[in-house]
């Protein structure tokens, strides 16, 4: 009688075996279902993000394009865009809508930005990410990541009480509200990003390069200057084109400090940036001058295409020469 006993109680604990292993293989499988089911939700809406973003851009871009299309139409391209006097409220019946000024004055202004605050905010970058020590490098991204959280019209405001005040003074003019002031505070504008993304890009660097840059004799400058940099020239470019986007499409500041005349750029003359003239005039603007101020947008609106184009053909053929 002990035989059967024996062979039914290991028959019963196999059978219990057998359902435990069913039951934990069917566990598995609904975890591992629902992770699946998770996984494609988080793309479907990855998908969805992705198409909305998609879609501002081609509602801006149409809208820029129907609302701006028409004043060019009705002044002509060449008139338009090289036309040299920008006048919409003229007297005498004979309103003047040439942006050329405005053109230059965006372009010579967004240029001298660039020119002084790319190599400060690089140097920046440098050392912060490579040289500073924890402690002063932390204090000094607090001091960076405050300058991006100021409002633009604070920047302008303290232009227009300081800058051109001194402006006025050094170089003996009427008043001090000139491309030059204009400049200087777009290149205090873009520091943040530009000191933000290339420190990002730097630290991005393996380690290996830079020692092995080292190990061969090179100095630490060096090392940085023509391993780390070089390396880390996607992320550097991507700060320049933030800080050119920012550069170009700065109003309320630019207002305060530029003057808002129409004259063809002088570094020291009131001038009259494409963005200024749309913050500036569209509050009282109609017809077909509302209408130009919506061309202005257009125009700055494939500026900035231009701009990422020629990058990112540079960006591909300095790939296939390092290739």
């Amino acid at each position: 009688m002990e035989l059967p006993l024996k062979t039914a109680a290991a028959e019963n604990k196999a059978s219990s075996e057998a359902g435990a292993e069913s039951r934990s293989s069917g566990d598995i499988r609904g975890r591992h279902g629902l992770k699946d089911m998770m996984e494609q939700l988080m793309k479907a809406v990855f998908l969805i993000c992705g198409l909305v973003a998609v879609g501002f851009v081609l509602v801006i871009s149409a809208y820029l394009v129907i609302s701006g299309i028409p004043a060019i139409r009705e002044v002509g391209l060449i008139p338009f865009l090289f036309g040299a006097d920008w006048d919409p409220a003229n007297k005498s019946g004979n309103p003047a809508y040439g942006i050329l000024p405005m053109i230059l004055t965006s372009i010579y202004g967004t240029a001298g930005a660039i020119v002084i605050g790319v190599p400060i905010g690089f140097l920046m970058a440098v050392f912060l990410s490579k040289v500073a020590r924890p402690g002063p490098a932390a204090v000094i991204r607090e001091v960076v990541d405050l300058l991006a959280g100021i409002p633009s019209v604070v920047y302008g405001l303290v232009g227009m009480m300081l800058l051109v005040p001194g402006i006025r003074v050094l170089f003996g003019l009427p008043a001090g509200d000139s491309l030059l002031a204009a400049v200087i505070v777009l290149a205090i504008m873009i520091l943040p990003s530009i000191i933000s993304v290339s420190e990002t890009a730097l630290k991005a660097v393996p380690k290996e390069y830079e020692e092995a840059s080292l190990a061969l004799g090179a100095t630490e400058l060096e090392t940085y200057f023509r391993v780390s940099a070089p390396a880390a020239k996607s992320g550097i470019a991507a700060a320049v084109v933030l800080g050119v986007g920012r550069a170009i499409g700065e109003a309320m500041a630019i207002l305060m400090v530029a003057g808002n005349v129409a004259n063809l750029p002088g570094l020291l003359k009131s001038v009259k940036f494409l963005t200024t003239a749309i913050a500036g005039e569209m509050s009282y603007a109609g017809g077909l001058h509302r209408q130009a101020l919506f061309s202005i947008g257009l125009v700055l609106f494939l500026f900035i295409m231009l701009i990422n184009a020629l990058l990112n053909l540079f960006l591909k053929k300095s790939g296939k020469e390092d290739g």
